[in-house]
């Protein structure tokens, strides 16, 4: 079975190859909405880093990371037969962590600051930032630099980080992060605008101090 299955994915990998015009997510999921888990294991690669890379962003523990992604894909499959493409299927798929990571902080919100700020094992944007500068290539003040950049954005107001993190590392555009967060475009721009001047005012006081190349 898992030979046949390993096939199945070598022959719709190579189809979706030969194809002039990839299919859309979109049209992936209504395939998966079939019954299609090919497509579904295709929707699986294109989004899963980006999709954990938001929650690593947004969460506020560490341990919650996989959890939510986990939730995520599961509910994706869960209401999979009522999916319909009225928005974009990573605006669809990102609400769905979104509200799970907001469902959480409304049941722990009584939990103290302490147990939040706990320190079990590697922070995931500690460990994004090594796998973002992990090449022989980079030197040891790359990764200073990575990291420095990744506790200014984190030091960011939560609906600030959550968009500028949506636009340049998720390449979201202005409409999608509107639906995602649920506000206007105004809103999402004055944020993204409010963002870049707290984050370009802290590199330059890095800069200043010597402590940014």
């Amino acid at each position: 079975m898992a030979a046949v299955l390993a096939l199945s994915q070598e022959s719709f990998s190579a189809k979706l190859r030969c194809m002039s015009v990839p299919p859309t997510d979109e049209a992936l999921m209504l395939l998966y909405r079939g019954g299609d888990l090919l497509a579904f294991k295709e929707l699986y690669r294109r989004h899963s880093q980006g999709l954990y890379r938001f929650i690593a962003w947004r969460s506020p523990r560490r341990d919650w990371v996989d959890e939510i992604v986990q939730d995520a894909w599961a509910s994706l499959h869960s209401a999979r037969a009522g999916y319909q493409p009225q928005a974009a299927f990573r605006t669809y798929l990102y609400q769905i962590a979104r509200n799970r990571l907001i469902d959480l902080l409304r049941l722990k919100e009584a939990q103290s600051t302490a147990e939040l700020n706990g320190d079990e094992g590697q922070d995931p944007l500690e460990q994004l930032t090594d796998e973002e500068a992990a090449s022989p290539e980079t030197s040891l003040e790359k990764k200073q630099q990575f990291a420095q950049l990744h506790a200014a954005i984190r030091s960011l107001p939560a609906e600030q980080k959550e968009a500028l993190v949506l636009q340049q590392f998720n390449g979201m555009s202005l409409d999608e992060i509107a639906s995602v967060t649920d506000v206007s475009m105004e809103t999402v721009k004055s944020r993204l605008r409010y963002a870049m001047q707290k984050l370009r005012a802290q590199l330059q006081s890095l800069t200043a101090r010597g402590e940014l190349a």
